[in-house]
């Protein structure tokens, strides 16, 4: 029998072991905290179907400057740790003129093909349906032109990769979210998402139907990683473990683990946040703000508003300026209520200068397999891409060509 450890257990990390144990691999699963307590807890909680487009870094002078000045919430920085952060966002930068994105377009959405998909057999086996709605989400507009500018684009991602929408007026909007002002112009409908109440629980239905089906999981220290004579070792709770294979699914630590083994891979690392609303309106469906750049959504605490990028220092204290100003932002469309909690969570969303998930062979290290870097739709992709993991480290022929996620590229 086939072993291997695989280092991570937010969502990438246990749809990769759930996808090699159903192909009869011994696996176990090492993190230093339980499954889906990181990244993969404080997102927006969305299966993103429609999400066929990896998101750009702004090229034209106006939205440059825009961020530059602190006048967009959808970016925000900290001046001191900006030397930290430069070199992969020029490398962004370069990667989001059209041509680049336009490949990058091509490779992500053949990930996103698969993500309902590979997240409805283990909803079902995970008996987690309790969990999820399959009714899509709603993008938001205050502005007009705006709104015909994006409906344009989902036509172009109909025709192309055959997403589904609708658009609303601003008076169908008001019927279906009655909680809203009335004025705004329109939203459109995103009909494939699926939306989860509470992300962090669904990570853990999947672990334990892992466990269930005789998989490991134990506390232990991914900086450990050894390779040894038969394969790969990592110190635990439970003392070492050894197996053939290592799997590395650790977001946005990947990097720092395989940099001992001579991998120097750039991320970006955009840290986001959220809070929970409770004792005001009720949402009937996620509505993501786009003028605005944050998503609020229903979840099993109350509404869970969430915040784009923060580019700042791995170990900097929290500043929560965009979600002060996407929660006043949300306020004048909803009645919010109070907060839940005292302070806000936070994590960091691992995003390579391409856009494109690292996935395949470690190229000197036999045994040795990368799996991260999904940028915003770790959550979304976890699934997906552990099953082209597991193909490629099975020896079957993949489903989807991994050609333009290897390691090597970088």
């Amino acid at each position: 029998m086939q072993s291997a450890i695989i280092l991570g257990g937010g969502m990438v990390g246990v749809g990769a072991a759930l996808h090699l144990q159903r192909r009869g691999w011994w696996v176990t699963l090492i993190d230093r905290r339980e499954p889906g307590r990181e990244t993969s807890y404080g997102n927006a909680g969305m299966i993103q179907a429609e999400a066929v487009r990896p998101y750009p870094m702004p090229r034209d002078l106006a939205s440059l400057l825009k961020i530059a000045t602190g006048r967009t919430n959808d970016v925000r920085y900290s001046l001191s740790s900006l030397h930290l952060h430069i070199e992969p966002l020029l490398r962004y930068w370069w990667h989001s003129a059209p041509k680049r994105h336009r490949e990058a377009i091509v490779g992500w959405a053949r990930l996103i093909a698969y993500a309902t998909s590979e997240h409805d057999i283990l909803i079902r086996e995970a008996h987690a349906d309790n969990l999820i709605r399959r009714a899509g989400y709603r993008a938001l507009f205050r502005d007009a032109a705006a709104l015909e500018q994006s409906i344009k684009d989902a036509e172009q991602d109909q025709r192309e990769f055959g997403v589904n929408f609708r658009v609303l007026s601003g008076s169908e909007l008001t019927k279906a979210e009655p909680i809203l002002r009335d004025d705004l112009p329109g939203a459109i409908h995103w009909l494939d998402t699926w939306t989860v109440s509470d992300p962090g629980a669904l990570v853990t239905a999947y672990a334990e139907l892992f466990v269930r089906l005789g998989g490991r999981i134990v506390l232990g220290d991914a900086q450990s990683l050894r390779q040894t004579a038969t394969g790969w070792s990592v110190n635990t709770d439970q003392g070492r473990i050894d197996a053939a294979h290592a799997v590395v699914t650790l977001g946005p630590w990947s990097p720092d683990l395989l940099y001992k083994f001579g991998y120097r891979i750039p991320l970006v690392r955009k840290r986001g946040y959220h809070m929970h609303y409770s004792g005001g309106a009720s949402l009937d469906l996620p509505l993501v703000d786009k003028a605005r750049g944050y998503a609020m959504g229903p979840m099993a605490k109350g509404i869970r508003i969430t915040t784009g990028a923060e580019l700042t220092g791995a170990d900097a204290l929290a500043t929560p300026v965009q979600l002060a100003s996407a929660e006043a932002s949300a306020r004048e469309l909803i009645d919010l209520g109070k907060r839940v909690e005292p302070d806000p969570w936070f994590g960091t969303r691992p995003c390579t200068p391409d856009m494109l998930p690292v996935l395949g062979p470690a190229p000197r290290h036999p045994g040795l397999w990368m799996n991260f870097g999904h940028g915003h739709q770790g959550f979304t992709l976890g699934p997906a891409t552990g099953r082209l993991l597991a193909e490629m480290m099975s020896g079957e022929t993949p489903a989807v060509d991994p050609t333009p996620y290897r390691p090597e590229r970088f």
